[in-house]
């Protein structure tokens, strides 16, 4: 309130209350709760699992391998434009091979594979299954290869 209106003047400087008089707003739940964590974060980690469960049998090859999530892909890589014919115009993920001293790069899309998971475990699966798709791409193997649990899924 101002001194004009005939309150008592604020102080310069950050609230200390909310206007109903009950404190600074502040988190919900402390940084180490997993309720804390952004969706973005909780992707991250469905596609670090996914990877982690493709180490014990694939790790020499996926030791130069580096994953990234993007969250849309790119306009150009979308294959619903004029002449492309496509049952699945929106890509989930892509495999970039080792190109010059750049190493290979498997991007997994968050936001369409969160638009098409039902719920938390239908997108942990879904994550699972383009890490596998691409790393079999990557590695010019079939998925049923790289995941034998892959086929049961499909």
């Amino acid at each position: 309130m101002s001194p004009a209106s005939g309150g008592t003047p604020r102080p310069n400087g950050p609230r200390r209350r909310d206007r109903h008089g009950r404190g600074m707003r502040g988190p919900l739940a402390p940084r180490e709760v997993p309720i804390s964590r952004t969706r973005s974060e909780r992707f991250d980690d469905f596609v670090l699992d996914a990877v982690d469960r493709l180490k014990p049998k694939w790790g020499g090859q996926l030791s130069t391998v580096e994953f990234a999530v993007e969250e849309v892909p790119p306009s150009d890589e979308l294959l619903d434009g004029p002449g492309r014919l496509s049952l699945d115009p929106i890509p989930f993920g892509r495999a970039q091979p080792a190109a010059g001293g750049s190493p290979a790069v498997v991007v997994v899309y968050r936001r369409p594979l969160e638009a098409r998971a039902r719920d938390r475990d239908t997108l942990g699966a879904l994550v699972h299954d383009v890490v596998v798709e691409q790393v079999a791409n990557l590695l010019g193997l079939s998925p049923d290869t790289v995941d034998p649990g892959y086929d049961d899924r499909h």
